[in-house]
């Protein structure tokens, strides 16, 4: 009988529903190899809050030590993991990247949200909606934290190509991990900014949610449009009365499935892709109660060890 596969996963938080939607993908994978006859068992393992990256290298090194054969990671930081990530593989620890990119090739395989096309995807979606004129303010999630600023980026250069009209504000103030300190930084510059805004763009969950709390304390909320990421409870029926104008959603749930499967592949031989995009999807008040986007959103309903 062929040996068991130790596999860690170690995404950048256990707080937020993106990565609880993320393990439920995770352990989804693990009944789905078991059902087909590969021994595999996975530990989960991560900080709370996601910008914690000295205790996710601590964690990651745990893994290490206990001889895992393999480990998945999200990484708070695209520098800060590298150097643990590089010696894991000297040690044949293999390791696939989550969600956000690490700056290091020693790895077996990217998995996540293609971020440009992302970050794309709402600046198309807001010039349109402001006819290619007004003011917009881009809010700034954590310096290192290499998904999120690729969708910002993508959004402003979109933006600015594609629609010269609208005035971009980009502070260089980041909102922190939390969903309080994103509404701090937030009602600081709505009240600096807020009289000429037409729009926000915000790169991800905290920074939607804690946005979205300042433009209700602001009361700017029926005012200010907002572009999210994310899909999270606490703003779904904000959609649906289109007082978020859109959110980018990824798919956490597909993350997990395959992040775990590819890391299997590999360990088992086979040869698998140095990038998988796991696409992402524009939701409005319009499309929000679709099978389809509904089965995005809510993807954990699925029953746990039904084929995939």
């Amino acid at each position: 009988m062929a040996q068991e596969l130790r596999i860690a996963v170690l995404p950048r938080s256990s707080f937020f529903r993106f990565w609880k939607v993320y393990c439920a993908g995770v352990k989804q994978a693990e009944q789905d190899l078991l059902g087909k006859g590969t021994r595999v068992s996975v530990q989960i393992d991560a900080p709370v809050h996601d910008d914690d990256w000295r205790l996710q290298a601590d964690i990651f090194e745990k893994f290490v030590r206990q001889h895992v054969d393999g480990i998945v990671i999200a990484p708070c930081h695209s520098q800060v993991l590298v150097e643990p990530v590089e010696a894991a593989a000297k040690a044949n620890i293999p390791t696939v990247v989550v969600d956000s990119p690490l700056e290091t090739a020693r790895i077996v395989s990217f998995v996540g949200t293609d971020n440009r096309k992302a970050g794309t995807l709402a600046a198309r979606h807001m010039g349109d909606y402001l006819n290619g004129r007004g003011s917009v303010l881009v809010l700034r999630y954590q310096e290192g934290s290499h998904s999120t600023e690729e969708r910002e980026q993508a959004f402003m250069r979109h933006m600015q190509q594609a629609y010269p009209e609208v005035v971009i504000i980009s502070p260089e103030e980041y909102t922190g991990s939390t969903r309080d300190s994103a509404r701090r930084v937030s009602e600081r510059l709505l009240a600096q900014h807020g009289n000429r805004l037409q729009a926000v763009f915000t790169p991800n969950e905290p920074s939607t949610a804690g946005m979205l709390m300042a433009l209700q304390i602001s009361s700017l909320i029926d005012t200010v449009k907002l572009f999210g990421f994310d899909a999270s409870d606490l703003y779904m029926d904000f959609v649906r009365r289109g007082k978020i104008q859109a959110l980018v959603v990824q798919n956490p749930f597909r993350m997990g499935e395959l992040s775990v499967k590819t890391l299997v592949d590999r360990l088992q031989g086979g040869s698998v892709s140095a990038t998988i995009d796991t696409g992402s999807a524009l939701v409005t008040s319009k499309n929000i109660d679709t099978p389809e986007i509904q089965m995005l959103l809510n993807p954990e309903t699925r029953k746990v060890g039904a084929s995939s």
